[in-house]
């Protein structure tokens, strides 16, 4: 006789045990990504820099102020893009100032003292900027001395060299007017006409400024060379361990300065027709101030592509600010200190917040 099986117990369905989240995995909050982002600093003091002046300066508040600051901010921006990424990539370009007079002589001079179309010294001007470019670059990485000192040896000597074959081409220390010229009048379609929009007339230069900035952080955020600034800004050894192509990358990177130096270089000479050969000494600074006040660190390593783009702006607002509410405009580059001074602080403290558990 067989024996009677007892049905089996009923297992109840076991559920997959709770994951345990730590600091390293734990999601973070929405308000946390946002101070993460290194521009983020830049944009809450463009925003207190905008009321500002809108309360102090009612001139400030009219759309045709809104298209000088634009402008103002445009011509600082198309070069602070650059050398934000040269930053980044843990570098810095002190000849970027005189670069951009260096390339509007060389075209004006090309295209009046040998009577050719102009287009001919835009070109000429171009492969000048990209050759000052990839000198420095060459030099840093065969010689590794700090890009601070290679640059100000080339900022010495095409300041030097931009006032002597100045004078000795045209007598003078500026170049002859080139707006009589063949291909003038297309070039300066390109380089420096005017866009109305809404009755207002805004320079070209800030539409080319913003698709600069949209080409440069796809750049850094979607593609391999993007990640390869970040790395070698970061640590170049470390990268160069793991395969990135560190000497090209940085000869790159001090190529596109050049390449931002020739486009600001040619919006000069289209829209004034003339070229100072004394120019540009300074507004190197002014370009590594926009990125630092953008989130760039000095270190290199970090920052964003729309960082110096907010810091250019700010640096419109401020330039065009005082002179709106009728102050002393003496005092820019002392707003400009305390500007730069409180946003490296105000970064700071971003980081910080976005670093913290």
């Amino acid at each position: 006789m067989s024996q009677a099986t007892a049905p089996a117990a009923r297992r109840e369905p076991t559920s997959p045990p709770a994951t345990q989240k730590d600091g390293r995995t734990a999601q973070r909050s929405l308000g946390r990504r946002l101070l993460a982002r290194p521009e983020i600093g830049a944009l809450i003091a463009a925003v207190a820099v905008y009321v500002f002046f809108f309360a102090v300066a009612p001139a400030f508040r009219d759309v045709g102020a809104l298209s000088t600051v634009l402008y103002q901010a445009s011509v600082m921006g198309i070069m602070a893009i650059p050398v934000a990424l040269l930053m980044i990539g843990g570098e810095f370009d002190l000849s970027a100032g005189v670069a951009v007079t260096t390339s509007a002589l060389t075209a004006s001079m090309i295209s009046f003292q040998l009577s050719m179309n102009v287009w001919t010294g835009v070109v000429v001007a171009l492969v000048v900027a990209l050759a000052v470019g990839a000198f420095n670059g060459w030099l840093l990485v065969r010689t590794g001395l700090p890009s601070f000192l290679i640059t100000l040896g080339t900022f010495l000597i095409l300041q030097g060299a931009n006032l002597a074959v100045t004078k000795i081409f045209t007598g003078n220390v500026a170049t002859d007017s080139i707006s009589d010229m063949q291909g003038f009048d297309q070039a300066k379609k390109v380089f420096g006409s005017e866009i109305g929009i809404g009755g207002v007339d805004f320079k070209i230069t800030i539409f080319y400024w913003l698709i600069f900035a949209g080409i440069a952080t796809w750049l850094l955020l979607r593609t391999k060379f993007g990640n390869w600034i970040l790395a070698v800004g970061g640590n170049k050894e470390s990268a160069r361990a793991v395969g990135v192509p560190v000497n090209f990358t940085k000869i790159a990177l001090f190529m596109g300065v050049g390449f931002g130096a020739w486009f600001v270089g040619m919006h000069l000479l289209f829209s004034f027709n003339t070229v100072q050969s004394g120019e540009g000494v300074g507004n190197e600074f002014l370009y590594i101030i926009a990125a630092v006040i953008g989130g760039c660190l000095l270190t290199g390593g970090y920052g964003s592509a729309v960082g110096p783009v907010i810091g250019a702006f700010i640096f419109g607002m401020v330039s065009q600010g005082i002179v709106y509410a009728n102050w002393n405009p003496d005092w820019f580059k002392a707003f400009l200190g305390v500007m730069l001074l409180l946003a490296a602080l105000v970064n700071l403290w971003v980081r910080r917040q976005a670093t913290r558990r």
